[in-house]
């Protein structure tokens, strides 16, 4: 059970996160590094992308490179935002699910962005993390969907690998999203720079808008 020491702190860290990242002080997001054989480390380029697009359009203050956190770090309460993707295997101990478990239900958040191949093995690890929760689809009403940019139809389309629609599901803890999961889109690799996947820059601008939502919604409206 996470004390309410440890909720107070991390409430108070995203509190002042999200006064910070539109004031004066730089707040630093970070990477999620797994366990498993996934390549936790893809998309290089993306996160500062994202950053730098955030910084302009949205005013913010994010530090211009995320840090590196393990699963099981203590350091996982320093962020109010991490993001997590990769294309294969992932593994959380029951340590490392217990640690997770323990910062989501303080205050934080979780973004996980398929890369295409995450999919069969984040859903049974997330179990491990909230087996009472169950992944719900989040409607196109949700306020994820509409901060700065809007999305009414969700989340957009970046790669076509199978034919299937994106999808945004959540996990839904005491009313509040602690979880993020865009599905079948791959908004990370339309972070990255151009050069790497030589998208149109209408789809790039689509993913870099998508995901400052995401971090606009984490920042006002996940605690």
């Amino acid at each position: 059970m996470v004390t309410r020491y440890v909720r107070f702190l991390l409430v108070l860290l995203i509190f002042a996160a999200s006064t910070l990242v539109y004031g004066q002080g730089q707040v630093k997001i970070a990477k999620l590094k797994y366990n498993g054989g996934g390549d936790w480390y893809a998309n290089k380029t993306a996160l500062p992308n994202l950053i730098k697009f955030c910084n302009a359009e949205l005013g913010m203050n994010l530090a211009p490179e995320e840090d590196i956190v393990e699963v099981q770090s203590n350091d996982i309460f320093l962020y109010p935002y991490i993001y997590m993707t990769g294309h294969g295997n992932v593994v959380f101990s029951d340590s490392e699910a217990a640690n997770l478990r323990k910062y989501l239900m303080a205050g934080g958040f979780l973004h996980i962005d398929d890369n295409y191949g995450l999919d069969k093995f984040i859903r049974i690890e997330l179990k491990k993390v909230f087996p009472e929760l169950e992944l719900i689809e989040l409607p196109f009403e949700h306020p994820v969907y509409h901060q700065k940019f809007n999305f009414t139809r969700g989340l957009p389309k970046i790669h076509e690998h199978d034919g299937k629609p994106p999808q945004g599901f959540g996990l839904i803890y005491e009313g509040r999203l602690v979880v993020f999961y865009s599905y079948e889109t791959d908004l990370g690799n339309g972070w990255e720079d151009q050069r790497i996947h030589n998208d149109p820059e209408e789809k790039r601008q689509q993913a870099l808008r998508m995901g400052a939502n995401i971090l606009s919604y984490c920042f006002t409206n996940s605690f």
